[in-house]
């Protein structure tokens, strides 16, 4: 398990801040890139939630677990997320598991946030940025045969403990590494004194088998299985009482090969996700209302070729990928043991793409990277025309009844593209212009979702219509250094074709303001900025800044869940053998809001007030093999939330989740 540590490049134009941070100086030449070293100052929390540190990236809290993240405005799979190389989709249709739920920080090595799009590599979409979670078993030696690293953390509010070990042992051949962690948390109490359903209990195992005949080959074998149960939700009308993931990879690289093919990536994967919700097995069901059922299931099998090509007109990177996603979920009333509605019917996205990108110098300070991609995309629902007994309708009568049409295969052929170019000044400094196009394909619940209500306004139905999103992005930055400071900062522009809005249907007579999704045009705007200063030789202080601005341009209002304003500053003092530090995280109200389902979407709760809190945070190196890490969050325990907010599993109704109040940790590190 990796020290927290955030490592930026000397090319980064992010300078993203979680908690203590190491600032060190790696030309990896991926401006925009901002890597998390996962383990101590994580201080016990939610993966998504420890990402929310970072300027630019926001979340929605639904309870304790599956924070499900955002970053520039964007969220769901505007956003591509990657565990070690592989697309992990969700079982629940409300996200109660966002990918992010299945990659507990003490399985990975570090994690990688790329915001806007500066490469074409991970698959289509990713308009908003992309999150790489990344093991790196390191190689063996004679003199260091087995290697072992131990965990254990505490937080106060929520009775929250973890655990985790990491030990391997191999030879300069053959290694083989266990990772396993348990995290156990109750329900925790926000500033105000209310208790918040968030308790679960998380195991995770993986077991990783490699070959590395030499120094430039490596073949990896990894085999993963999660297993959470008893998830609490105050951001649903459902809880989960499983959630279990079961994912094999494997990965194969070679580097240096001869001629001018520099390296080659061969991964495919596969993951299985079961998931089930209901509103009887951890809560009283309300009054009026069955006992309710939905289990779900996720299957993603995937693959990916990737070459990289030195040439004498630049390096080439070029590659093939495919991944193909079925997801089932129905929903029972076990009152009645009747099937109430096929949420999923059968839902298969094929996707298959090719892309080329080339980096080319035009001399010693100036450089261009340009790239294209392709993407074949097939979509179907062979489960539509189930009909459920007595008066709920089936998947293709719902399509029906608001689109006019039924889940008929269909197909897209999506192009995208990215032209960048960036000018080195002095000493590092970087100025930096790009302009992108990537296209997104609706996904499962924007497509096929089919949600019977007890009255039109609480059905849930997707548009099996809707034609991809074209995202046209244009973005400028900057990497500025003095002796004592570091300025990151970059703005930029979207234009989107055909964005795919969540909203409610208000023009079908006694069927209206049902959930529904349609295609409207749209535009983005913001700005990220990060100043790290260096006081002296013991203090130094890093600042971020956020904003981003989304409207609906057809219909003239702002698209909900966009996130305000956001601030975070820090003060940190570092000696021989301890580390200390505070830091406040703020946001600006919310009043660009969409609240009201009877004339927009709703999805908003309403406007949300700003707020400010402070966080303490410290390490003691016992030696150095022992750390002590410890901190207290929200030090004067502030009642407020973050702007996101998540829906009922039921119905449309909009729940916006109190953060926890004032909250001790301590972690205790230890590698042998």
């Amino acid at each position: 398990m990796a020290q927290t540590a955030l490592s930026e490049t000397a090319l980064d134009v992010q300078a993203d801040v979680i908690d203590t941070i190491v600032i060190t100086a790696e030309d990896d030449n991926q401006p925009g890139s901002s890597t998390v070293a996962t383990g101590e100052q994580s201080g016990t929390r939610d993966t998504a939630e420890m990402l929310r540190d970072i300027p630019g990236v926001s979340g929605s809290r639904i309870g304790g677990h599956g924070t499900d993240p955002t970053i520039r405005g964007q969220s769901q799979n505007r956003i591509n997320v990657l565990l070690d190389g592989a697309y992990v989709h969700g079982g629940c249709p409300n996200r109660m598991d966002p990918p992010t739920a299945y990659a507990p920080t003490a399985s990975y090595e570090e994690i990688t946030v790329i915001k806007g799009v500066r490469t074409l590599e991970y698959g289509g979409g990713g308009a908003g940025g992309t999150i790489l979670f990344n093991r790196e078993t390191r190689p063996f030696y004679e003199d260091e045969p087995v290697r072992a690293s131990a965990e254990a953390g505490y937080r106060s509010n929520g009775n929250i403990w973890d655990a985790a070990i990491d030990v391997s042992a191999g030879s300069e051949k053959f290694f083989g590494r266990f990772i396993g962690s348990h995290m156990e948390a109750d329900n925790y109490e926000d500033g105000g004194g209310n208790e918040i359903r968030s308790g679960f209990e998380e195991s995770n195992g993986t077991l990783i088998l490699g070959f590395t005949p030499d120094s430039d080959h490596r073949l990896d074998l990894t085999l993963e299985a999660q297993r959470t149960d008893d998830l609490l939700y105050a951001g649903a009308g459902m809880d989960s009482p499983v959630s279990d993931n079961d994912t094999i990879r494997l990965k194969y690289q070679a580097e240096n090969m001869p001629g001018m093919l520099d390296k080659l990536k061969i991964e495919a994967y596969r993951s299985e996700v079961a998931h089930v919700m209901d509103n009887y097995t951890l809560r009283t069901p309300p009054m009026m209302m069955d006992d309710m059922r939905a289990p779900s299931t996720s299957d993603t099998t995937g693959g990916r070729i990737v070459l990289e090509v030195d040439s004498d007109i630049g390096h080439w990177k070029m590659g093939v990928d495919m991944q193909n996603n079925d997801r089932d979920a129905d929903r029972f009333n076990d009152t009645s043991g009747n099937l109430n509605s096929v949420l999923w019917p059968g839902v298969s996205i094929d996707q298959t793409g090719a892309f080329v990108e080339l980096e080319h110098d035009l001399d010693l300070t100036n450089r261009i990277i340009g790239g294209i991609r392709y993407d074949h995309v097939t979509s179907d629902a062979s489960r539509a025309d189930i009909d459920p007994p007595m008066m709920p309708m089936s998947p293709n009568q719902l399509y029906s009844l608001y689109y006019g049409a039924t889940a008929e295969k269909r197909t897209e052929n999506n192009w995208g593209g990215l032209l960048r170019f960036e000018h080195d000044l002095d000493s590092g400094d970087m100025l930096y212009a790009g302009i992108s196009r990537t296209v997104r394909t609706a996904d499962a619940t924007e497509k096929y979702i089919a949600s019977n209500g007890m009255s039109p306004d609480a059905r849930w139905v997707g548009n099996p219509t809707l034609d991809p999103e074209k995202h046209h992005q244009i973005e400028a930055g900057a990497v500025l250094r003095g002796d004592k400071w570091e300025l990151d900062a970059s703005v930029y522009y979207t234009d989107v074709q055909d964005y795919i809005l969540r909203d409610r249907n208000h023009n079908n007579g006694g069927n209206g303001n049902a959930t529904i999704y349609r295609n409207v045009d749209a535009s983005l705007y913001g700005f990220e900025a990060s100043l790290n200063y260096q006081w002296n030789a013991d203090w130094s202080s890093n600042f971020g800044l956020a904003y981003v601005h989304a409207d609906n341009d057809t219909d003239d209002r702002p698209i909900a869940q966009t996130p305000p304003l956001e601030a975070v500053a820090s003060l940190d003092y570092k000696a021989s053998d301890w580390d200390a530090g505070a830091r406040v995280r703020a946001a600006a109200k919310q009043t660009r809001v969409d609240d009201d389902a009877s004339t927009g979407s709703g999805l908003d709760v309403d406007q949300t007030p700003g707020w400010a809190v402070v966080d303490l945070y410290g390490e003691y190196r016992v030696n150095s093999n022992v750390t002590v890490d410890f901190g207290v969050d929200n030090l004067f325990d502030e009642e407020y939330a973050q702007h996101l907010n998540r829906s009922s599993a039921f119905d449309p109704t909009q729940i916006q989740v109190n953060e926890p109040g004032i909250s001790a940790w301590v972690k205790l590190h230890a590698s042998f």
